[in-house]
This record gives structure tokens, sequence and C-alpha cells, in this order.
């Protein structure tokens, strides 16, 4: 498949577009003089509005759900909305319907040179720029404005790939190694002679600037099966290109199709190329070394294991994904939900199990951690992380219970004033880093004692599991089945010598 799309507009020629712009807002302003209705699809979009209402009364998206990365959006936006597809967005003022604020260039850049400020509230560095000892270059407005195109791998993977801060660190199945890909790494988006070389767009079709394939709305299944390229209730599902019975050369496969996901079998592993963090844990953070110099330690990959600022990491490469049951419905905990700080708290769980017939068992990475919160409200705590010095700021001024209550008196929430520690762990659903068949787990993978399944409760698994009346019935059947054979094979052993003694006589 060819996934390259060619514009029937050359950009360079418009007169609008050959001009010298001092910020992003008005590079959009010329943009919307032909693209008229583009900022208004947007502000309808999870893209801008970083808000999902749920079915039970629940908003979640970035602006309001809970994290065990960065804990939360909000008191520290100036930080995390340099991945948001807008500009300006630096409090609570924020003006969610001003068409000039959304950025048209961060999904539509060809030219690879436009990149936001880590704390620019969405603006890229219009003057050369040094931030925590990296210098971003001034960007060319003009000439990217006039070199633009629709979104490939580079425009989505500038957040989705580095996600949590740096490339790798969140999904797991989603970092800068598929920029360029080798078959191996992702079947579907390898570049080269004879591959597939798709983008993004390519499965999360979008209309109107409307991007399927949620996290917050995924599709566990589907029963519709192929109807790809056409919309319908279940996009970005494997079985819109491959239907619901894609093994030819196997029917026995298409058996597990009703339990089993796609991607369970067909990607054996995640982080295939590049580490992604599987533990991040606050309460080891604000250690200095003995000049009272922040610090920062690496492992042999240059991966940080420890960072003054945000506390302790561990990394992993080329794991095994961990395994669930998964309906499709997400479960997550607020920061208004009480929580039991005697156990491992779930920040989002799947929902599902073995007898039903909505779920299936899905792969996961889970990423688990220390982090803060309310032991007197058991609730989880948004801390101000990001601020000058003597703003209260976390990473300025180095002082949980300060910043804690700076972060929630922002939020206007309730805080006891007191603080703890509690482990966390959150699910993100693996669908990408798909490898080629041949590389699929194979039977005993799974069907086995010590198998990938060894962990997942609630059914009965072939080649795992011991039932005793299951056992007995088969020993009953091979026993049965073995003196059936001995008898048979005795009377046939009779009655031959039977009939020989008879002809000699």
């Amino acid at each position: 498949m060819d996934s390259l799309m060619i514009s029937t507009a050359d950009h360079t020629k418009f007169k609008v577009l050959q001009q010298e712009f001092k910020n992003g807002p008005e590079v959009t302003k010329a943009c919307l003089t032909c693209h008229t209705e583009a900022s208004k699809q947007l502000h309808r979009t999870k893209h801008w509005t970083w808000d999902v209402p749920m079915k039970d009364g629940k908003r979640l998206g970035k602006k309001h759900v809970v994290n065990n990365f960065c804990i939360s959006v909000e008191g520290n936006e100036p930080r995390c909305t340099s991945c948001h597809i807008g500009y300006n967005w630096k409090d609570k003022s924020f003006d969610f319907k001003s068409e000039l604020n959304v950025d048209c260039l961060v999904c539509h850049d060809m030219t690879g040179t436009y990149k936001k400020l880590p704390a620019g509230a969405g603006h890229p560095a219009y003057e050369v720029t040094v931030f925590e000892k990296k210098t971003f270059p001034k960007v060319d407005l003009s000439f990217v404005a006039q070199h633009v195109g629709h979104p490939d791998r580079h425009n989505c993977g500038i957040c989705h790939f580095e996600g949590g801060g740096a490339d790798a660190v969140k999904h797991g199945d989603l970092d800068n190694s598929l920029l360029k890909p080798g078959k191996s790494l992702d079947v579907h988006m390898a570049v080269g002679k004879n591959e597939l070389n798709m983008t993004c767009t390519d499965c999360h079709k979008t209309e109107g600037h409307q991007v399927p394939g949620s996290r917050y709305e995924p599709q566990a299944r589907d029963v519709h099966g192929f109807d790809y390229p056409l919309p319908d209730d279940y996009p970005t599902t494997c079985s819109s290109c491959h239907g619901l019975k894609p093994h030819k050369q196997n029917k026995k496969l298409d058996d597990h199709i009703d339990k089993v996901a796609c991607q369970t079998c067909h990607i054996p592993a995640i982080a295939k190329e590049r580490p992604t963090k599987m533990w991040w844990d606050w309460s080891k953070a604000g250690k200095f070394d003995r000049s009272g110099k922040e610090i920062t330690r690496k492992d042999v990959s240059g991966n940080p294991v420890y960072v003054t600022k945000k506390g302790e990491f561990r990394w992993a490469e080329n794991i095994e994904p961990e395994y669930r049951w998964f309906n499709g419905e997400m479960n997550y905990i607020t920061f208004l939900t009480k929580i039991d700080d005697k156990s491992v708290v779930a920040i989002n769980h799947p929902d599902g199990y073995s007898g039903d017939t909505l779920s299936r068992i899905w792969p996961f990475k889970v990423h688990r951690g220390l982090q803060p919160y309310d032991p007197v409200h058991k609730r989880f705590v948004k801390p101000k992380l990001f601020g000058p010095k003597g703003s209260g700021a976390y990473w300025s001024d180095f002082n949980w219970g300060i910043a804690i209550q700076k972060g929630m008196e922002y939020a206007g929430m309730e805080y006891s004033g007191k603080y703890g520690f509690v482990e966390t762990e959150m699910y993100w659903p693996i669908s990408h880093m798909v490898s080629p068949k041949e590389d699929a787990l194979g039977c005993v993978e799974c069907h086995a004692r010590d198998g990938r399944l060894k962990n997942l409760s609630g059914f009965y698994l072939p080649g795992r599991d011991t039932n005793p009346i299951v056992e007995i019935t088969g020993l009953l059947v091979i026993v049965g089945s073995l003196f059936g054979v001995m008898a048979h094979a005795i009377m046939r052993y009779l009655a031959n010598k039977k009939s020989l003694s008879g002809g000699a006589a």
C-alpha cells in the first residue's frame, strides 16, 4: 500500500503565505483565509478539548485524568501543553473558542523543522531559545507554512512517540523507531522496496479532523469484519482490513478470534528497539549531590535512572506485554475517587472476564510507580510541578508540601495538608509494532504450564491447567481405549487360533 498522498495545491505560490510571520497565530490566520472551517472542526475534537465525557458521568481526557507519569495537567499547563494542538494554553483562562489559537503547523509541517518549545504553552521558538541546556533554533514560519501536507508519522510522533517528556517513555509500542522501521519492527509501517510503508492515517482515517481510535473509547472487538476504508462503528481495528477469518492457511487459528485479540499473538514484544519506562518513583525525588547541584544518573544505554526533579526510573527493552481480559471498557480513577492506599492502586484498569462474549485476551504495557496522595482524604493530589523559583513549583523549590498545596488551591480542591506516596499501576493497550506472521506467537508459548498466560485466571487453558474431572476423564478414555484395543486383539487371536485348529482337523 502506498500511503503517499499528493496535494493538489502548491502552497509556495500563495501570496498570503509569502510574508514574515511573527508568531503561530498569524500563520493560522493566513491558513483560515482558504481553510475557512478548519479551526471550527478542530474545536470539536479530543485533540483540542482534552476532554472526553463518558457514559458514567466521568470526564476523562488529558485535561482531567490521573496518570503516574507527570500526574496532572492542571497547574502545569505551560509545560504539558507543548503537546497540545494549540497556542497560548498557559492557565485556566485559555480561550478554547479562539480560531487563531489552533496550531495548523504541528500536524501539517512537512519540513521536519517545526517543533514546539517544551515549556512554551504550545508555541515554537520565535528566537533561538535555550531550555534545560538544549538549544531550540528559530523556526522559519513562512518556510514551514509554504511546505505543508497531509500528516505523516513524524507529525503524529512529535506528541505520541514522545509523550511523557521524551522518546519511548509512555506507550511501549510507540516511539521514534517507527519513523523508518524495518519489517520485523512493524510489518505495516515498514519502509523499503515492496514494503507497505503505511502511515498513521491509513488506519486512523480522519474526517473533519476527527481522528478515530481514542484510548478512552477503545474497541476490544470488531463484529463487522472487513469494511476498509468505509467508516463504521469499529474504526482502526485489525478486522477492518483482515476480516473475521484471516488465517487462510490454518483455519484452526480462526477458532481463537472470539477469545484472543489479534494483537496478543501478533505483537509478541514491545519496546523492540528502544527501552520504555516501566517504573517511576516520585518519592525518591529531591536528592542533590554534595555541592548542592541536581543529580542526573543514566544507565549504559543513556536512559535516566535518577533525576532530582522526578525521582527514580526503571526501563526495559524488547519485553513481553502483560495480558488481561478486556471488553473495551477501561475503568478510570479520578482525582475525586477515594482510593484504598493499603494496596496497589490501579489508576485505570481494563474491564472484562473470561465468560464475557465481549471480552478478548489483550496485551498491555503496565507502567508502575509511586506518586503523591492525600492520606487523610484518600485521594490523589495535583502537585504544581512547573513554574519559576519562588512559585512553589516542585521542580523549582523542591518542597512537596508547598507544591501540593499550591496545585490543589489552583484546582479548587480540598487538601488535608498531609501527603504520602502510594504505589500505582497504569494500563496501556498495545496495538502497534505488529510483527510479521512468521514471528507471531506459537501454540506452546501460551498452552504451557509456565507460558505467557500463566497469570490469567478464570478459564481452563489446555496445556497450562490441570482439571481433575478433565484429567480423570481423559485417563479413563485412554485406559478404556487401550483395554478395547487389547480385548479386540485377544479376540482376534483366539478366533484366528480356532480357525486354524478347525482347518487342521
